[in-house]
């Protein structure tokens, strides 16, 4: 029996792909997991043309992120911060520190903090390389420079 998967089924196939399966494993539990349609003309148009939508979709994403990383190509964020003598900051500059920065600037979009690829808070002084992933194939990175407080 031919079917068209809706999503993803570990050891058959991607989504939107024909496949060829047993009857009694499509009539089941496919079908009724709703897992799978019957490959009909009709259900072969649509995958088609839902194929041809998402590709649409993730091409205009992707200029969309280019687009956003343009404005954020070159930024320097600069942090003044209370450090010990060795450098070892009191506090820490953290993710949510960076997008607050970031969101207070002259960007036309909201970043969120799970979009800076920080894995732990910055906690000495020094200059550093942050990337931010603004979609899936789309990441730029910024420059913070955590400085010293003057008193």
């Amino acid at each position: 029996m031919k079917l068209i998967l809706k999503r993803a089924v570990e050891n058959l196939g991607e989504s939107g792909e024909v496949v060829s399966v047993k009857a009694g494993y499509a009539r089941n539990y496919l079908l009724p997991q709703g897992l799978a349609y019957e490959a009909s003309e009709a259900n072969l148009a649509r995958i088609e043309e839902e194929q041809r939508l998402s590709t649409e979709r993730a091409r205009r994403d992707y200029l969309e992120g280019r687009r956003r990383a343009a404005q954020l190509e070159g930024k320097v964020l600069t942090f003044q911060a209370r450090a010990a003598e060795e450098g070892r900051l009191f506090g820490s500059v953290a993710a949510s520190d960076i997008v607050e920065r970031l969101n207070d600037g002259s960007l036309d979009f909201e970043l969120s903090r799970k979009q800076v690829l920080l894995e732990e808070p910055i906690k000495e002084i020094g200059i550093y390389h942050i990337s931010l992933s603004l979609i899936t194939d789309v990441q730029v990175e910024v420059e913070v420079r955590v400085e010293r407080e003057e008193d």
